[in-house]
């Protein structure tokens, strides 16, 4: 990265790793004392950076390089059949863009925590916690908040950049699991970004063999992120195996 401001890292101890569960992990996170902005974040989410809450980070475990950073290339993407059907399914459901969170996007992040992550080291009743992960002072957050009938059946963070979106965390409502939301944001995303330009949506990390990451895979054609710098998901994947 070209800066005149040099960049530090700290590493954070090791920990149990969420996606892998014989693995343990660490991350290297920027130094919070670094002038973090919407142009410069941008940049290190095309080095593989992430954000959690105001915080930017990569994983950096020993001897473990699976969470691999990828993205969407909004131009040459096409939905599949499932994603179709998704979005038939859905037709009916509108979306507003917030940004602000709400004490009814508070109760359905306690709903869905409770739901799908019991005892996942996320405590769904911390209102710090849950302000705390997803907000972010320095770069522009929307809530994309799914209606159907007034009732609010998801809430998808997106971070606003200069050149990209960046889908930080999506929860709905564990009744309605069966719809696909957490792929009908990421759809919306793509035909958002689409819309302005923007040439990419980012989606975070893909764990070979993880299950609950497995569903970032589905969207094609993506890029990831290798030694060689971003490359289409097959000949990333064909340069690992060689």
């Amino acid at each position: 990265m070209n800066d005149s401001q040099p960049l530090r890292l700290y590493l954070s101890a090791e920990h149990a790793c969420g996606y892998l569960s014989d693995r343990l992990a660490r991350s290297a996170f920027v130094d919070p004392h670094w002038n973090l902005n919407p142009t410069r974040y941008e940049r290190l989410l095309e080095a593989g950076f992430r954000r959690s809450g105001g915080h930017a980070y990569r994983p950096h475990c020993r001897g473990c390089q699976l969470c691999v950073p990828i993205r969407i290339p909004v131009a040459e993407f096409l939905p599949n059949r499932s994603q179709r059907r998704c979005l038939r399914r859905n037709a009916g459901i509108t979306m507003s863009i917030e940004s602000t969170l709400s004490e009814e996007h508070f109760e359905l992040y306690r709903r869905y925590l409770h739901s799908r992550h019991a005892g996942g080291g996320m405590d769904p009743d911390d209102r710090n916690a849950f302000h705390a992960f997803l907000e972010c002072p320095w770069l522009p957050v929307r809530y994309w908040c799914f209606h159907e009938d007034n009732r609010l059946l998801a809430v998808a963070v997106v971070d606003h950049l200069p050149h990209s979106l960046s889908a930080v965390y999506t929860f709905f409502d564990p009744d309605v699991r069966t719809r696909g939301l957490g792929t009908l944001g990421i759809l919306r995303q793509i035909e958002h970004a689409r819309g302005l330009g923007l040439p990419h949506v980012y989606l975070g990390y893909w764990v070979p063999g993880s299950a609950k990451m497995d569903y970032k895979q589905q969207f094609q054609p993506s890029e990831l992120l290798g030694i060689s710098g971003w490359q289409h998901s097959a000949d990333s994947l064909l340069t690992r195996a060689g």
